[in-house]
């Protein structure tokens, strides 16, 4: 008889909603989703590029170049020898073979430098190169 009434009055069995296989799918879909984000690389510096008629949007830049007013060059919002161009182009080119570089020369920037800067990408085996410009 006291087994009875132990059954009765036992309240261990909670009734409730169990979110934990919904956690598990919300947790998942934020590991896809932070795995295939693509993120928006920048040279580090604002460019006031030239306006051309025919610009294009490049899909796969991956390496980003940006040359300022007073000629210094930019690569991953950090300003870099013009001398060591070649071998940060290299190292990122074997991070990311597929990809272009993507130079943002400023319109008051000088043309030798621009020049340099695509030599030392060819040097370092990267022959598809953009020059970024404003859509005119």
């Amino acid at each position: 008889m006291r087994d009875y009434f132990s059954a009765i009055t036992d309240d261990s069995d909670e009734s409730g909603v169990d979110i934990t296989p919904m956690l598990d799918v919300v947790f998942i879909m934020l590991i896809f989703f932070i795995v295939t984000a693509t993120f928006i690389k920048e040279a580090g510096i604002d460019v006031d590029k030239p306006e051309a008629a025919t610009a294009v949007v490049q899909e796969k830049a991956s390496i980003l170049v940006a040359i300022d007013a007073t000629d210094q060059v930019w690569i991953n919002r950090r300003p870099v020898d013009l001398r060591s161009v070649r071998s940060i182009i290299e190292r990122l080119h074997a991070e990311n073979p597929k990809g272009t570089v993507v130079i943002q020369a400023d319109r008051e920037s000088r043309n030798d430098t621009l020049v340099r800067v695509m030599d030392a990408s060819r040097r370092a085996g990267v022959y598809n190169i953009a020059l970024a410009a404003d859509a005119g």
